[in-house]
């Protein structure tokens, strides 16, 4: 592939060079918007030109987001999306829930106060982002939520299998979510919050399995 593969805008006028850790977010929203279908290819050179960077930081953002499974990468292949269809989209959320329901219980136990003002922080802004209109955003900051919760449970193992699954789901709401849903997850992520900081695991279990109900609920899988 060369440079001339039609990708979006993806750097605003007047931009300098940016970071992998800066082009990471943008590319993702970009996904969750539907400017890359899923599926699209991904060319390194295309991408690099898109946002005025070498291939190197390219290589970065794709290594990150084929970790978690956004995108697929094969040896002499271009890098393409992710493109789930509604089996797929079913297990990755089956899978989910089993590791989400034994975190939460584990983040109600060890939960420190620093912790909880971070996912607090992390809320709002998500929050910020749905009162301004900026779904995506506030799709990539809700999975962003469940990550650091992850973190609070200090189980290596099952932080790293759930961070293959968390912002695969962010593509699956996307692309199957009812266009009539208007459901703030934020609200959902900051009662989860107080019960966490209150350490009351069985309250965090109940509206944890109540926010994935939610969650798959507004999907339209067929």
């Amino acid at each position: 592939m060369n440079g001339a593969h039609p990708l979006p805008a993806l750097l605003a006028a007047g931009e300098t060079r940016l970071s992998a850790e800066q082009i990471y977010p943008r590319l993702f929203d970009a996904i969750l918007e539907q400017r890359l279908p899923p599926g699209s290819l991904l060319p390194e050179q295309a991408l690099g030109h898109a946002f005025g960077v070498s291939r190197t930081v390219i290589r970065r953002v794709l290594g990150r987001l084929c970790d978690q499974q956004v995108v697929v990468q094969r040896p002499s292949h271009t890098a393409h999306l992710a493109a789930p269809d509604p089996e797929q989209a079913r297990q990755v959320l089956s899978a989910r829930r089993l590791a989400e329901t034994t975190l939460i219980t584990l983040a109600a136990e060890r939960a420190r106060p620093a912790q909880v003002r971070q996912l607090r922080q992390l809320v709002e802004r998500e929050r910020q982002h749905h009162d301004n209109g900026e779904r995506c955003a506030a799709i990539r900051l809700g999975g962003e939520f469940h990550l650091k919760l992850a973190q609070v449970a200090a189980n290596a193992p099952l932080a790293r299998f759930l961070n293959g699954l968390v912002p695969m789901t962010s593509l699956i709401i996307a692309r199957y979510e009812s266009p009539c849903c208007d459901h703030c997850a934020w609200q959902e992520h900051a009662a989860i919050i107080d019960a966490v900081e209150q350490g009351d695991a069985p309250a965090a279990l109940a509206l944890m399995h109540k926010h994935l109900d939610r969650l798959e609920g507004k999907l339209q899988l067929g």
